[in-house]
């Protein structure tokens, strides 16, 4: 089964723009993965407009299941994994001013900063993933510069599937799925996976390991109910 790792950033974003603690994001966190969420995924931003740096110290005494921070490793980032030292890090090359995440890295371009960034995370029993595009030189990069995983980009996925150009959609995912198997690298999936494609996306990746699930999954919850839509992700990915 694909592990289920539920993005909390949205919950955040809700709670901050009334000030205040609701909802309680703490208890989200304990509720979520009593749904039977496998993880749970944060990635603060250094304006913390949503999830705050302080956020993630305090998942961090709660979360039982794994646990997934993401950014961009600029020095502040870097400094609160290791101090957090979660399951998993994401990088995410993300501008500082980015709304989303909007592109994988250019793993040849920035190949010694990445080699520098995982080995420090890896020296502390941290696994690291990065956010790759699909394309078999980004992730043939990937196994370069040491990292655990990648995390395939799915928003291009998400866009073809949506006008209905299901196979042109996988094709991309499915030939970089299978070079990171080639390679020796776990396969991570996410951005804009919702309970409309996410089961077309599992069953078309061989041996993906986790889709990591935010925006989508709360929005619809507002509909649905989170306990009820966490749930219907799980049974989807099986």
């Amino acid at each position: 089964m694909t592990k289920l790792s539920v993005n909390i950033n949205k919950l955040a974003t809700l709670r901050n723009s009334r000030g205040g603690n609701v909802p309680d994001l703490i208890q989200s966190a304990k509720d979520i993965e009593s749904f039977g969420a496998q993880g749970i995924t944060i990635h603060p931003r250094p304006d913390e407009r949503h999830i705050r740096y302080q956020d993630a110290l305090d998942l961090k005494q709660v979360v039982q299941t794994e646990f997934n921070i993401e950014g961009n490793p600029i020095p502040k980032f870097v400094d609160l994994v290791l101090q957090v030292k979660p399951t998993q890090v994401t990088l995410v090359p993300d501008a500082e001013d980015a709304i989303t995440s909007n592109a994988g890295w250019d793993t040849l371009k920035h190949k010694d900063f990445l080699v520098d960034v995982i080995e420090t995370f890896k020296s502390e029993g941290i696994r690291t993933s990065i956010f790759v595009d699909p394309s078999q030189e980004m992730v043939e990069g990937a196994a370069m510069v040491g990292t655990d995983r990648i995390e395939l980009y799915t928003e291009n996925f998400a866009k073809e599937f949506a006008q209905g150009n299901q196979s042109n959609a996988i094709q991309p995912y499915f030939e970089a799925a299978l070079v990171a198997q080639k390679v020796g690298l776990g396969i991570n999936a996410g951005h804009d996976l919702n309970l409309d494609n996410v089961k077309f996306f599992k069953e078309n990746i061989p041996n993906l390991l986790e889709v990591s699930i935010g925006h989508a999954l709360i929005c619809e919850s507002i509909y649905l109910g989170l306990e009820n839509v966490v749930n219907m992700y799980l049974h989807r990915l099986k």
